[in-house]
């Protein structure tokens, strides 16, 4: 029976140069026999690998210190994201939830409206903002005055521009086309720097939440929508009950 080959790293042949399916055979067996440096002991602090951040040489065990400190860091700094996004959220969860009750107080269409412009105002620091209905029924928000609100026809050709959006049933971020900026917030009367328009309950007919922001990067399209459906869901269904 062939013995298994024995690395003789403790004599290293400088002249000869490993090709790079030796170093492949010496990574593996090194992964293999986890005990080698347990036998050669001198070897550990005999080894010098070039730093990371200079010329100076150190050995492999500061080699493998440096690298489980540099591997610390960026799991701390992961962790540190992380806990910042779990803040925002309980941050938008609480203020999802003071929404939530104000629309359950909200008894008639005008009380409903002040509060949608309250929690929006307030809470999420929207003053541009338009609520698009095209309602299947009679609704008491007919009656209301209100730059925020805008009621039209089921059958009013303008509607189409909106048909992807409602086809989707997902809220969507970015920068709006113009004549979509134009008909919801008025022709050169609003800078919008981005939006974020809200399908609401297809119970109403057509409902659409819409949001401005002058800011570029306040909505866009790579960032998550499951807390605006979430408005959307709570503002739609308590439109359709009033």
């Amino acid at each position: 029976m062939s013995k298994q080959p024995v690395l003789d790293i403790d004599t290293p042949n400088t002249a000869a140069i490993p090709a790079p399916q030796d170093e492949a055979a010496i990574a593996s067996y090194l992964q293999l026999h986890p005990e080698f440096f347990e036998r050669h002991e001198t070897l550990l602090t005999r080894l010098q690998l070039p730093h990371r951040r200079g010329s100076a040489a150190i050995s492999l065990v500061e080699r493998q210190v440096l690298a489980l400190r540099e591997n610390t860091q960026s799991l701390e700094g992961r962790l540190r994201d992380l806990i910042a996004v779990a803040r925002d959220n309980d941050v938008l969860v609480q203020k999802i939830h003071r929404l939530s009750r104000q629309l359950i107080k909200a008894r008639t269409a005008p009380a409903l409206l002040a509060a949608i412009e309250t929690s929006l105002r307030e809470d999420f620091g929207a003053s541009q903002w338009l609520l698009l209905l095209a309602p299947a029924k009679p609704t008491a928000l007919a009656d209301i005055d209100s730059r925020h609100l805008r009621i039209v026809s089921a059958d009013a050709a303008t509607l189409k521009m909106f048909d992807t959006l409602f086809e989707s049933a997902r809220p969507r971020c970015g920068q709006i086309r113009d004549s979509q900026r134009d008909f919801l917030f008025g022709e050169g009367t609003v800078e919008v720097g981005s939006a974020a328009l809200l399908p609401l309950n297809q119970e109403l007919g057509f409902g659409l939440l819409a949001i401005a922001s002058p800011d570029e990067q306040r909505f866009h399209p790579t960032m998550s929508t499951e807390f605006l459906a979430r408005i959307g869901e709570l503002i739609g269904d308590a439109v359709a009950a009033v």
